[in-house]
C-alpha cells in the first residue's frame, strides 16, 4: 500500500494514489489501474505517468459495498454503486489495504452529504505553485549539460549510485539560477517536481521522504540522493573486483528470497522455484532449487500489481491455498503460491515495495 502527494495544479487537491485492480466495464476482465482518490469521486488510469484518467466514479449519492463477494475465487474486493446504478469493482492485494480504502471512501461519501471537505490526516498538504513556474522547461534547464545540475556517481552504504546527486545540490542550483527565492521555496519546487515524477529517489533516505515518512517529500539534504528518470542510473555494490559486472537487472540488492510454486503459462502445471526479489531495479528472478546459477525466467516488476487469489485461477476446483497474482506493466500474469498466508502476504507486500522504489 502506498500513499503520495499530487501537485495542485487545479482548485481540486488528490488525496490519495494507489495501484489497484479494476474490473473493466465493458469486458469481464481485471487490469491494473493507477486510482486517485478526490474530494469528490475517484479517478483512475492505465499508468502513474498519464496525464489524463481513462474514467471517472462521483462519489455523490454512491454505495459501497465491502467486502464483496460477487467474485468467488477473488479476495479483498470492494463494490462502488453509483446513483446511476452502475456498479465499479476493485481488488487490493491484501486485507489492510481494502480496509484503508473503504475506510478513506466512506469518509468521503460522508463529507460530501454533510457539505464537509474531506481530508486525510495522514495525508500532506497538496502544494500549490506559483503561476510562473513551469515545471516542464525547469526540468530541461536542469538536464543542461552545462549549466544544469551536475550529475555524478555518489557512494553511501558500500553502494555506488550513478548518474546521480544529492538534494541540497538541486536546492542550491534552484536558488543560484534564481528559479526560486529562497530555500524553503526551493524545497516546494523540488517536492513538485519529484511529484510530477522529473525528480526520481536513490537510496533509501529519500525515498523513506517520499513515501510520507519524512515532513517533506523533497530533502534538502547531502546525503538524500535523486536522479533524472532518463539519465542511465543504476545502482551497484561496491566492489574491488572491477571484473564483476553484472547485469542491469541483478544490480538491485536482494530483500527477500525463497521458495514457491509457480503456474506455468503454457500447460499451466506447478513446479517449485527458488525465487530471488531486488529492488533499484525491481526485478524477481526464479530459478531451479535443484541448482543452477542462471535464472529460469525474470519478472520485470516496476509498475505491476500484486494480489491475492483465492482457489485455482483457471477457476477449477482444487484445494490450493495462499494463491497470488502479479500482473507486470505489460499485463503480463504469474500464478504463484506460498505455503502459508503469513508468506503470502509477506511476499505481496515486499513486491509492493520492489515495485514503487525500483526503476
Amino acid at each position: 500500500m502506498y500513499f503520495s502527494v499530487e501537485v495542485e495544479m487545479s482548485c481540486v487537491p488528490v488525496h490519495i494514489i494507489r495501484a489497484q485492480i479494476k474490473k473493466g466495464s465493458v469486458f469481464n476482465t481485471w487490469k491494473p489501474m493507477w486510482v486517485v482518490l478526490l474530494e469528490d469521486g475517484i479517478e483512475f488510469y492505465k499508468k502513474k505517468s498519464d496525464n489524463s484518467p481513462k474514467g471517472m466514479i462521483p462519489l455523490k449519492g454512491s454505495t459501497l459495498t465491502s467486502p464483496c463477494q460477487d467474485f468467488g475465487k477473488r479476495m479483498f474486493v470492494f463494490k462502488i454503486t453509483t446513483t446511476k446504478q452502475q456498479d465499479h469493482f476493485f481488488q487490493a492485494a491484501f486485507l489492510e489495504e481494502r480496509d484503508a480504502w473503504v475506510r478513506d471512501i466512506k469518509k468521503a461519501i460522508k463529507c460530501i452529504e454533510g457539505g464537509q471537505k474531506f481530508a486525510r490526516k495522514s495525508t500532506r498538504r497538496s502544494i500549490r505553485l506559483p503561476e510562473t513556474i513551469d515545471l516542464g522547461a525547469l526540468y530541461l534547464s536542469m538536464k543542461d549539460a552545462e549549466k544544469g545540475v551536475k550529475e555524478l556517481n555518489l557512494e553511501k552504504d558500500k553502494k555506488i549510485f550513478n548518474h546521480c546527486f544529492t538534494g541540497n545540490c538541486v536546492i542550491d542550483w534552484l536558488v543560484s539560477n534564481q528559479s526560486v527565492r529562497n530555500r524553503q521555496e526551493g524545497l516546494m519546487v523540488a517536492s513538485s517536481l519529484l511529484s510530477e515524477g522529473y525528480l526520481q529517489p536513490a537510496g533509501e533516505l529519500s525515498k523513506n521522504a517520499a513515501d510520507g515518512i519524512a515532513e517533506n517529500p523533497f530533502l534538502d539534504n547531502p546525503d538524500a540522493f535523486y536522479y533524472f528518470p532518463d539519465s542511465g542510473f543504476f545502482c551497484e555494490e561496491n566492489s574491488s573486483d572491477d571484473d564483476v559486472i553484472l547485469k542491469e537487472e541483478f544490480r538491485g540488492v536482494i530483500i527477500k528470497q525463497g521458495c514457491l510454486l509457480k503456474q506455468g503459462h503454457r500447460r499451466k502445471n506447478w513446479k517449485v522455484r527458488k525465487f530471488v526479489l531486488r529492488e533499484d531495479p525491481a526485478y524477481v528472478h526464479y530459478y531451479d532449487p535443484a541448482g543452477g546459477e542462471e535464472p529460469l525466467g525474470a519478472i520485470h516488476l516496476r509498475g505491476c500489481v500484486v494480489t491475492s487469489v483465492e482457489g485455482n485461477p483457471d477457476g477449477k476446483k482444487s484445494e490450493e491455498e495462499n494463491l497470488f497474482e502479479i500482473i507486470t506493466a505489460d499485463e503480463v500474469h504469474y500464478f504463484l503460491q506460498a505455503a502459508t498466508p503469513k508468506e503470502r502476504t509477506e511476499w505481496i507486500k515486499a513486491i509492493q515495495v520492489a515495485s514503487r522504489t525500483g526503476k
